[in-house]
């Protein structure tokens, strides 16, 4: 009886390994002070470089200019895809925040819409973010899947609000809607800052959403 049930303990434990091996790995903010002084200059020199070059900037430069060793930009970020998560989690955070908030002061379509802008942004901001948000979107494997489920979630509600105001089309799924305002945050991303036609793009798309 007790061989049974130290292997059912084991294999248990085995279970238990190998969730935690196919878990979705998230960074967190350290409690030791010099921990997070080293996590915070991280992903401060990681924004910026991942800005600048894309999301598939050099982890060795980033962490020359966090001013650590390499060894200890993984310690607190195991996985490329970790470090773009904590760098992108703030603007997902903001935009399920700004959802919240327009939600409760703005008329449904301008809500939408307002928001909408706010989206563009954040998918542009840095290179290769687009198609890591549709990824992670739908990958319940990526360490973004609940941040961009739950924005995703503030999104939906949103157009949602304005279809039952009658301000747009009805037959506009959630998807659809992410899909044409990713292609729009493709264009922002791919043309540069000297030629920004986000907002006019999606003029002509509300305009074209306009329930009639």
């Amino acid at each position: 009886m007790t061989g049974s049930t130290d292997s059912t303990t084991r294999d248990a434990a085995t279970d238990d390994d190998a969730a935690k091996e196919v878990a979705p790995l998230i960074a967190q903010r350290p409690k030791r002070a010099d921990g997070r002084r080293n996590y915070d200059a991280i992903l401060a020199a990681a924004r910026t470089a991942f800005a600048e070059h894309g999301a598939g900037a050099s982890l060795e430069d980033i962490a020359a200019k966090a001013g650590v060793a390499i060894g200890t930009l993984y310690r607190h970020f195991p996985t490329r895809a970790t470090l773009v998560e904590a760098s992108t989690r703030n603007g997902l955070e903001d935009l399920v925040a700004h959802a919240k908030h327009v939600s409760g002061t703005e008329e449904p379509l301008a809500a939408l819409v307002a928001w909408m802008r706010q989206a563009v942004l954040h998918f542009s901001t840095f290179r290769g973010l687009v198609g890591i948000l549709v990824r992670s979107m739908y990958d319940e494997g990526t360490p973004s899947h609940a941040m961009c489920a739950q924005m995703h979630g503030s999104g939906a509600d949103l157009l949602t609000a304005a279809q039952d105001a009658g301000a747009i089309r009805a037959d506009l799924t959630p998807v659809e809607l992410f899909d044409l305002l990713h292609g729009i945050a493709w264009v922002r991303e791919t043309t540069g800052p000297e030629r920004d036609d986000s907002d006019r793009l999606i003029d002509l798309l509300v305009g074209g959403l306009t329930a009639r």
